[in-house]
């Protein structure tokens, strides 16, 4: 059940010093930054930028690739952005593919580091990406009058379920923005029985349909086909366990001469653990993080920010985090890359996205694991050819969501567009 935010931000604050000693036994265990729990804490030096400055918050990578285009155009306005995410694989990426971004880690929803990272930073404006709301953050933002929206806005059934025990505290979280851009009808309907304002929740699409395909080494690429040459090929990609057992049973089923099954664990620390379960079951490995090219039955793809070149490299891919209550994950990933496209039924988070790609005939949706070794057999075969190029045309960029939600967005950000 949804805590009351009364007694939520009371808890938060007795939590604070627990909180702190949380965080550095996560930093121990690689889940933080050692040195950078200061920002964490909203006690880290800013040096803010002169003129005015949006604040995006994007919880983990997916949000925060989301709202690069959002971030350009209002740079390109003029204003400078501040993006904050809450993880370390995050981080990562936005050094390695966009180092100029201004990015910290988000403070812990505590009243303490909320009003620290606030003073130290002062935003014109704040921009929250999808479903990620701490209370204290957003209410505290609101209450120095800082004009903010939620963009690229998703709800699932669950949450909206577990928010309408407590609709007066949703129906204060969702009045504290100015405008609730929402993905889909369908949650714009769920915002609006939790008490979202009707006139400024609007449909804007999915910003991930806007984003141009990850770019591709083309070095690493030349070098992947060189080892893997004629040997058929195909990725189990955004992996969560239960999907690499999955994949490495398939392989072993599929009983194809040459077959290179590439795994690319959404958590890249667990490369270790899926070359484990390849060896006992007699499957030779090779690692990315090791350095290694493909040359065994398995090549385990545990590096970070490389997943499009394992689309562009695989015709076949499953995606996984479709089954389990995960989620799924995004398909317009591998789609601009004529990847025949391979996923669990079980993808809420993607939902309308699936649908798309399904009635085009370039997604085939498995309502078990069990359905992957016949699923793969007929992707891999004829029918793949024409699933994969379906993909590619379903996958090129949409201009519609970004220019719908830049143009509600100006409005609100004309102050720190000035």
């Amino acid at each position: 059940m949804t805590v009351p935010l009364a007694l939520y931000r009371g808890a938060a604050g007795a939590a604070a010093p627990l909180v702190a000693i949380h965080l550095r036994r996560r930093a121990a265990r690689g889940k933080e930054v050692a040195d950078r729990l200061d920002e964490r804490l909203g006690r880290a030096q800013a040096v803010r930028p002169e003129g005015g400055l949006v604040w995006v918050h994007a919880a983990s990578v997916g949000e925060a690739l989301s709202s690069l285009p959002v971030i350009a155009e209002i740079e390109e306005g003029g204003a400078r952005c501040l993006l904050t995410t809450g993880t370390v694989t995050s981080a990562r990426l936005l050094a390695e593919r966009v180092p100029d971004v201004l990015h910290r880690f988000a403070p812990v929803d505590t009243p303490g580091a909320v009003a620290g990272f606030l003073e130290a930073w002062r935003p014109d404006a704040a921009l929250w990406m999808e479903s990620e709301l701490w209370p204290n953050l957003v209410r505290a933002t609101a209450a120095r009058g800082v004009p903010m929206a939620l963009v690229n806005a998703r709800m699932s059934a669950g949450s909206a379920r577990n928010w309408g025990f407590a609709k007066g505290s949703a129906a204060a979280l969702l009045g504290a923005f100015a405008l609730r851009l929402v993905q889909t009808e369908v949650v714009r309907e769920r915002l609006l029985r939790l008490g979202a304002d009707p006139v400024t929740t609007i449909v804007t699409g999915d910003l991930k349909a806007s984003r141009a395909p990850d770019p591709v080494d083309g070095v690493a690429l030349a070098a992947m086909r060189d080892a893997v040459g004629a040997r058929p090929v195909w990725l189990a990609a955004s992996t969560h366990p239960g999907d690499e057992a999955a994949a490495l049973d398939a392989h072993r089923a599929l009983n194809v001469d040459g077959l290179l099954t590439i795994v690319a664990p959404r958590h890249p620390e667990r490369g270790a653990e899926i070359a484990a379960l390849a060896e006992a079951r007699g499957l030779s490995v090779t690692r990315r993080s090791g350095g290694g090219l493909p040359g065994g039955d398995v090549y385990v793809a545990d590096t970070l920010g490389e997943l499009s070149l394992w689309y562009a490299l695989a015709p076949v891919a499953l995606i996984g985090g479709g089954w389990d209550g995960v989620g799924g994950h995004n398909p317009l990933e591998a789609a601009p890359h004529g990847c025949a496209i391979l996923s669990g039924d079980d993808v809420p988070s993607f939902a309308d996205t699936y649908a798309r790609l399904e009635a085009a005939g370039a997604v085939r949706l498995l309502p078990s694991r069990s359905d992957l070794v016949g699923a793969l057999r007929e992707a891999m075969g004829s029918s793949g050819a024409a699933m994969a190029k379906t993909a590619r045309r379903a996958g090129e960029p949409d201009p519609v969501p970004l220019a719908k939600t830049m143009a509600a967005l100006r409005p609100l950000l004309a102050g720190a567009m000035r």
